[in-house]
């Protein structure tokens, strides 16, 4: 089962209720790339601290916010393609390292 977790490549921090993303490249922060999250978006990226499925992460939002299947579902498919893709989050099949 494929499983999402943070990439090693990013700093993130919470500052006034707001996590920031810096991705980092070649040592350095890439301040033109930080990423502001909303609630929603700050509750899967603390979800995927450690490795998870997606439907672990989905439980987890639905948990903690008054959302629908569908629209935790939903919500969780967009951010982890937006973050994949931008380099943010790993993807890794289960027994295999992110």
């Amino acid at each position: 089962m494929v499983r999402f977790v943070r990439s090693d490549s990013v700093v993130s921090r919470v500052i006034t209720d707001e996590t920031l993303i810096v991705p980092i490249r070649r040592g350095v922060g890439d301040l033109s790339s930080i990423y502001s999250l909303n609630p929603v978006a700050s509750a899967i990226w603390n979800a995927i601290a450690e490795p998870r499925t997606q439907p672990e992460i989905v439980q987890s939002i639905r948990e903690g916010f008054e959302e629908t299947p569908e629209t935790a579902g939903a919500d969780v498919e967009a951010f982890l393609a937006e973050m994949a893709s931008a380099g943010l989050v790993n993807v890794a099949e289960a027994g295999v390292a992110a």
